[in-house]
């Protein structure tokens, strides 16, 4: 018997902290599985039986809500919603996860997040997005953001068709709202590189 992270948890000798991440991405059948350890803190397999937790595990679910998770998982559960963070505190994550970010571009795409996470989207870009996104603009040797690089960019931080043509259409009023302005590009033409 393989000892996955579930039956890890159930079998730990003292209660481990069990991270369940974007539950909401899994199965229901997954879900359905999940609801036993979650209201008897055991796992039951045919070959084997019953695997009883000594110690229940402290669980944390995370829910991005690309579905809606079942009322029996969620009458197991107390709801906590994160907000994003507001601009100082981004700041100061993508600071200390992309070191070698220039400060502008930093300040730049941050004031870029909080603009557009106030738009309705159909996935709002996190905190991840924000990171994989200053990541790729050190990557690319960028010190500040132009209309042009944002454009090229787009599908790093929509994850969405819809999403990304919707800023595409808009991205001079969002430059505006970062005191920026730019000529977009023609659509379709591809930025040259830097």
């Amino acid at each position: 018997l393989l000892k996955r992270p579930l039956l890890k948890a159930i079998m730990h000798p003292k209660a481990p902290v069990l991270l369940i991440d974007e539950l909401d991405r899994s199965d229901e059948e997954f879900e359905s599985f999940l609801l036993e350890i979650l209201s008897e803190w055991q796992i039951s397999v045919p070959e084997i039986g019953t695997i009883r937790a000594s110690e229940p595990p402290y669980v944390i679910l995370t829910s991005n809500r690309t579905r809606e998770l079942s009322d029996a998982v969620r009458r197991r559960c107390f709801y906590l919603w994160l907000e994003y963070p507001e601009f100082e505190k981004e700041l100061k994550i993508v600071r200390g996860k992309v070191p070698d970010i220039d400060e502008r571009l930093a300040e730049q795409i941050c004031r870029f997040m909080e603009l557009i996470r106030t738009r309705k989207l159909e996935k709002v870009p996190g905190v991840s997005e924000t990171l994989d996104w200053a990541r790729a603009l050190v990557v690319l040797h960028q010190d500040h953001l132009d209309q042009a690089m944002i454009e090229a960019t787009l599908g790093i931080v929509f994850k969405d068709k819809a999403d990304v043509q919707q800023v595409r259409e808009s991205l001079a009023g969002f430059m505006e709202g970062l005191g920026m302005h730019f000529k977009g590009l023609p659509s379709g033409e591809i930025p040259p590189a830097s």
